[in-house]
């Protein structure tokens, strides 16, 4: 059975927020903390996992990270905030 993740990337506690989805956290989060992908995250130095969400279907993970990206910017904080209040990078514990 395949994962997919709907994630959270910010550049700072409160900073520039990027959503995307992926089936595997780990390689995908790696690409934007080295900067192996040209875009926003490497533009705007978007670097730290602060949330992340897993299911087993796919479309559902794409449809969520369709809705996460229509949010406000303070329903995505918040968001962050319930799950992790310290804005921890949340990369290291996956390894």
């Amino acid at each position: 059975m395949k994962n997919y993740y709907v994630y959270i990337l910010a550049s700072k506690r409160n900073g520039t927020l990027y959503i995307g989805m992926t089936n595997d956290l780990i390689r995908r989060v790696n690409e934007h903390k080295n900067d192996l992908i040209e875009g926003f995250t490497k533009k705007y130095g978007v670097h730290k996992l602060v949330y992340f969400e897993q299911t087993s279907d796919i479309e559902s993970a794409i449809q969520r990270e369709k809705r996460l990206k229509k949010w406000n910017r303070q329903w995505k904080l918040d968001l962050i905030e319930k799950e992790n209040p310290e804005w921890k990078d949340l990369y290291d514990g996956l390894l």
